[in-house]
């Protein structure tokens, strides 16, 4: 299927209806994806980026009804991984001279996952490749996700083709910004910038800062996933230097995962706590055996704080917290506070082992945090509001002052 973008520009990517775990079973896709490619027809054609590898006959038999594949003067690989690059092996088959333009590190990826050694042509930040009265320039985007990544921007049409920056999981048929649910559009980019885009924040803000001095006009964007952003495009741009400077809302989120309740109990007397002391902080309980945990560290990401809850077994934490706290480190949140309770029968580790935890992602410590034995009864529940509203206090009020 080819959809018109705008003039000799042509969306001929694949909507994945079905797709519900995406880097393997590392992040939910609720709503499923799309993989976006796009055909550029001047005087010289070039084609940007393919499909995920699973596509990668159904895309090729598709393109070639869109265009006759030896025409195609030139692909651009913005990024190597493989939602991105998966087709490239089937398409090369058909047309094996056909020149790669890539960054240096996408040869290096591209080869490393496919094993051939195509026409590889590298580009850095500012290189042009002339299709006619048009230039592509191409700019370097390390770390927007991966060390390979780059956009390339189409002068004239001033659209800039952007990866998977600006991008979101989302699947529809109705391609452009304007014409789907904006709710839907913008709960998808804040997830995808919480989950995957969280660590390189000042790679982030360096770029778009960078790309705005280039002076270049920007009509569109087209990214490599969900919607082409062509009716206010820099909305979505402002929405990403929001996100990248250590993004906060007036929310406390409290994840748990409980054996017997007893944790259970101590959440929500916590959760009471905190709105008795300040009834303008939104705060937000997740059970992360239960819930999406994807979902959950877009809470964390929207969050000023955190609490984290488990009980102790065999002197450590539950799997499903053990397992969050990991992701959590590794996504480098930035300001956030933070404090750790669980319920207890015998040893009682598991506090300072989430404290610690906690500490290592980059949070702070706002208290030791809250330890009961067994099940809190009501001078347990009792501590564990007081527990709350000093949390707010400190928190909280730190963070508004």
């Amino acid at each position: 299927m080819s959809v018109p973008i705008k003039n000799n520009i042509s969306w001929v990517g694949k909507v994945d209806w079905e797709l519900r775990k995406f880097h393997g079973e590392e992040y939910s896709t609720h709503k499923g994806t799309s993989y976006n490619s796009y055909l550029v027809r001047e005087e010289k054609t070039a084609l940007i980026e393919t499909v995920w590898a699973p596509f990668a006959k159904e895309y090729v038999r598709n393109l070639q009804k869109s265009i006759d594949l030896n025409t195609i003067d030139y692909i651009i690989a913005n990024h190597g991984e493989i939602d991105h690059s998966g087709a490239l092996p089937e398409l090369m088959r058909q047309i094996p001279e056909t020149p790669v333009y890539c960054t240096a590190n996408a040869v290096k990826s591209l080869k490393g996952q496919y094993h051939q050694d195509w026409n590889f042509k590298i580009v850095k930040s500012g290189d042009r490749l002339n299709l006619g009265d048009k230039d592509l320039i191409f700019i370097e985007a390390p770390m927007l996700h991966w060390p390979d990544s780059m956009f390339c921007y189409l002068t004239v049409d001033n659209v800039l083709f952007s990866t998977d920056a600006f991008g979101q999981h989302l699947a529809t048929e109705r391609l452009f910004n304007d014409l789907v649910d904006q709710s839907e559009l913008f709960q998808e980019c804040i997830k995808y910038y919480a989950n995957i885009l969280t660590p390189f924040s000042s790679f982030v803000d360096r770029k778009i800062k960078e790309f705005v001095s280039m002076n270049l006009p920007l009509d569109m964007i087209c990214t490599s996933h969900g919607v082409v952003w062509r009716d206010n495009p820099i909305q979505i741009v402002t929405k990403y230097l929001e996100w990248s400077a250590n993004y906060q809302e007036n929310q406390i989120t409290i994840i748990y995962d409980s054996m017997w309740d007893a944790t259970r109990k101590i959440a929500e007397a916590i959760a009471q706590g905190i709105a008795e002391q300040d009834g303008t902080v939104l705060v937000k309980i997740f059970n992360i055996a239960r819930a999406d945990k994807n979902d959950i560290i877009t809470e964390v990401f929207k969050s000023k704080a955190i609490l984290v809850g488990s009980p102790t077994i065999n002197k450590g934490i539950l799997s499903a917290v053990a397992g969050i706290l990991e992701e959590i480190r590794g996504l480098g949140f930035k300001n956030k506070k933070a404090a750790a309770f669980g319920a207890y029968g015998w040893s009682g580790e598991s506090v300072r082992m989430i404290t610690e935890r906690l500490k290592e992602g980059g949070f702070t410590l706002v208290n030791d945090g809250l330890k009961l034995l067994w099940s809190p009864d009501n001078e347990g529940l009792a501590a564990c509001k007081a527990f709350g509203n000093n949390f707010a206090r400190e928190a909280v009020f730190a963070s508004n002052q």
